[in-house]
């Protein structure tokens, strides 16, 4: 079926990437299949961050299906977007109809993009995954593929104002070798030794990065373990319980 919606739309990300001179550097796109379906598996750090995971999958020119959140598709610019580029809502309160979906087009061969992490991570490091993702791939029999995103935060996240005026960032993008979920392996297991994968790739993608705070008001994108101001995990479940 010919893709009118998504193929323009990577066409005008493209045009805004240069516009805006973002430095994107990314490696390991050979290890997203060139063909048959896989799970893409990815951290969260920004409303952004599918844009991005979906670019590292161009080289092997494939179109990553994302399941996101519901919402998303009821908006009325990003709805008939998301729908136009055969995206996965996922209805929280009842996702089988969700997991339905992406079943079906892991089986016809799609690559299914997933946030297992659900929701932005604040502190920008990686929460418990969900094991939707493993799930999937052992049902389907497909390969999970690992990656990581890193710098995209800094231009739009839950509780920052976005700011497409920040012009010149580098983006840093990691994809690692694939992760395979045998059907008789407990899906806990292979999304314990997927977060592995993952946080592995984060890190590598934060030692590459070459931006650094301009000072220290600018350190908010920064984990606190890295010398940042993002809040700790720590201080994240504090404020819940309060």
């Amino acid at each position: 079926m010919a893709e009118l919606v998504y193929r323009p739309v990577i066409g005008f990300a493209k045009t805004l990437f240069k516009v805006w001179d973002l430095k994107i550097d990314c490696q390991g796109s050979s290890n997203i299949p060139r063909s048959g379906g896989a799970v893409l598996v990815s951290n969260h750090i920004s409303y952004l961050d599918f844009i991005f995971s979906g670019l590292a999958a161009l080289p092997q020119k494939r179109l990553v299906r994302f399941m996101a959140k519901e919402s998303v598709f009821r908006h009325r610019i990003s709805g008939p977007l998301m729908r136009g580029m055969k995206h996965i809502p996922v209805d929280r309160g009842q996702g089988e109809a969700a997991y339905a979906h992406a079943l079906d087009s892991l089986r016809s061969g799609e690559v299914i993009g997933v946030f297992p992490e659900a929701t932005i991570s604040p502190s920008f490091t990686l929460k418990s995954f969900k094991s939707g993702a493993a799930r999937l791939a052992q049902e389907a029999g497909v390969p999970l593929v690992p990656m990581a995103v890193w710098g995209t935060q800094r231009l739009w996240t839950k509780g920052q104002a976005r700011n497409f005026r920040r012009s010149h960032l580098p983006v840093t993008i990691r994809v690692g070798e694939a992760v395979e979920a045998p059907r008789d392996q407990y899906a806990g297991a292979i999304t314990r030794r997927l977060r592995e994968r993952v946080q592995e790739l984060l890190e590598a993608a934060q030692r590459a990065y070459p931006g650094r705070p301009k000072s220290a008001e600018d350190s908010w994108w920064l984990p606190a373990h890295l010398g940042g101001t993002a809040p700790t995990t720590d201080a994240l479940r504090a404020a819940e319980v309060h």
